[in-house]
């Protein structure tokens, strides 16, 4: 390996240096060099003690002079900072008076505004109540015939009842292909030949066609008849005996009224609903005041009828009870001021209907009636009573409807009773584009039932948001009532047979109330019970024989217990 010959003259020389640095240590030349350095450093660093001590004690003195002087402006300080902790202290005082007054009049003003606070709330719980309170008299003063159960008889505006038929146009009368309704020609009791016109008989050139004009003028006459009965009477001179012959059945005072007399006083009083006074007045009219009957006995015409009548009753009472579907309904009654009750029970097409007069109301009312032992369906308004008996049921739709109506005028804000209105509408029309003997599409119907359900859930989201006034319940009240009672607000959906109203037996009921209205009130229970007896029989009566007069007069031809 060759060496550079730069690198080993660097060894070189820098073995030099040392071997001359190795010499003057040897000789002590280096060390006294080194030796006077460090004196030299040694003097330098004294000078600079000495310096630096007397700028100590120039220090020292100033600190002295410094300490001195801050003890003195301490002292001002301290003499300042007490003449001010003394002012602070009196001002404090002066805030602690202020803030104690301050608070003082924070917490009166503070019982002041709770008093207002307390005063505001009762004026707004009275405003409240006051709101409430009109809002109900409002909805009742607003109650009428068509949005609850108020008769239209009873209705403040009863004058006033809109006629809700949209107008057609048409000229009043008779339409085209109307079929015509002449006045019916009678037989004629007397025939009268009217003669030629004098100027017609003279004139040759006038001859005689086989053609009559006939009109009639047709006249009513009452003619009072009067069948006079005389029997001799024989006397037995051995025994006694008188005996005399037997008049027939009927004839029994010196004078009796047969019953075309009776059938008529008692449809005037009963079916016409004309009070006893203007009947006996009527009479005496029509027969030129030889008729006056008493009032009497136009009072126990009712009691006959209703005698002579059982065993239609019966009949009555036993089709009704066989009968598939059955109405039934309660109206008032007066007796003496105090109160009474009618209950009817009717089928469908009004063919049997029966009346019963009942002291109570309640269970206690329908004992002895149809209903009581009825096992079919029973159409009803909601009356929880009757559903203690049938074996079905069907609510008055009717009367649902006009509830629904009463909640949307005072609950303007929700919608699902517009809504059920439309919907009852909309089942209700379907069902009636059928025929009795049809039956409904199943899916329509169980889409009917979804939108009922749908629209009760409504009603629920509605009443959360919108808690029902505790003055006004009644929507709230019918939206739990339809929940509950789905099933009885639709069987006729499911059962042709079944009407959607109770109209048949509020139209029994109205026959009922028309006598009582005239009537005002009854002096005796017995009275009412006559009265829904024949009535009763009374509409069977009509709507089975062409002349109810003649049928009704045959009633009273009868002998008791015929």
């Amino acid at each position: 390996m060759r060496i550079p010959f730069e690198y080993i003259g660097a060894l070189q020389q820098e073995n030099k240096i040392l071997k001359k640095e190795v010499a003057d240590f040897k000789s002590g030349e280096r060390f006294k060099q080194i030796q006077r350095e460090h004196q030299k450093l040694v003097d330098e660093y004294r000078r600079q003690i000495t310096q630096l001590n007397l700028v100590i004690e120039g220090l020292h003195r100033d600190v002295k002079n410094a300490w001195k002087w801050c003890e003195e402006a301490y002292e001002d300080a301290l003499k300042e900072q007490n003449a001010s902790m003394k002012e602070l202290k009196r001002a404090l005082k002066e805030k602690d008076k202020e803030r104690l007054a301050a608070e003082h009049d924070r917490d009166q003003a503070l019982s002041k505004i709770t008093g207002l606070c307390r005063e505001n709330s009762e004026l707004k719980t009275q405003l409240d109540d006051a709101q409430g309170r009109n809002k109900k008299l409002l909805a009742q003063l607003n109650r009428d015939y068509e949005n609850s159960s108020i008769p239209s008889s009873q209705s403040r505006n009863r004058s006033k009842i809109p006629n809700n038929r949209e107008c057609t146009g048409r000229k009043p009368g008779a339409q085209p292909g109307h079929v015509h309704h002449g006045r019916k020609k009678q037989v004629p009791t007397q025939t009268v030949c009217l003669p030629a016109p004098e100027d017609v008989a003279k004139d040759p050139d006038f001859k005689k066609t086989n053609k009559t004009i006939i009109k009639q003028l047709i006249s009513i006459e009452l003619i009072l008849k009067v069948t006079e009965y005389q029997a001799d009477v024989y006397y037995n001179s051995t025994t006694g005996e008188r005996v005399h012959a037997s008049f027939p059945n009927g004839v029994v005072d010196d004078v009796n009224y047969d019953g075309s007399i009776k059938a008529l006083l008692f449809l005037l009083n009963t079916d016409c609903a004309v009070s006893i006074d203007k009947s006996q007045r009527f009479l005496s009219d029509l027969t030129g005041g030889k008729l006056k009957i008493s009032r009497g006995m136009i009072n126990k015409l009712c009691r006959e009828f209703s005698s002579k009548t059982k065993t239609e009753r019966k009949k009555i009472f036993a089709d009704l009870l066989s009968s598939a579907v059955m109405h039934t309904d309660c109206t008032n009654a007066g007796v003496n001021g105090e109160s009474a009750y009618v209950y009817v029970c009717a089928t469908p097409d009004e063919q049997k209907v029966l009346y019963f007069a009942r002291e109570k109301k309640g269970h206690e009312g329908v004992k002895g009636t149809v209903t009581e032992d009825f096992q079919g369906i029973l159409v009803h308004d909601h009356e929880i009573t009757f559903y203690k008996y049938g074996n079905a049921h069907q609510e008055c739709l009717a009367h649902v409807q006009r509830y629904l109506k009463d909640s949307m005028e005072n609950e303007p804000s929700l919608t699902w009773h517009r809504k059920m209105r439309e919907l009852i509408r909309e089942m209700v029309h379907y069902r009636n584009e059928h025929a009795d003997d049809e039956h409904l599409d199943p899916k329509i119907v169980s889409d009917f039932e979804g939108k009922y359900q749908e629209i009760l859930e409504k009603a629920k989201e509605e009443y959360i948001l919108h808690e029902p006034s505790p003055y006004y319940r009644d929507g709230y009240n019918l939206y739990r009532r339809m929940q509950k009672y789905k099933t009885q607000h639709l069987l006729f959906l499911h059962d042709m047979r079944v009407p959607t109203t109770n109209n048949t037996a509020e139209r029994c009921l109205r026959d009922y109330k028309r006598k009582q209205t005239f009537a005002m009130t009854f002096r005796s229970f017995e009275s009412i019970e006559e009265l829904c007896q024949s009535k009763g029989v009374l509409l069977g009566v009509r709507k089975n024989n062409p002349n109810l007069y003649t049928a009704v007069m045959e009633i009273f031809n009868r002998q008791y217990g015929a």
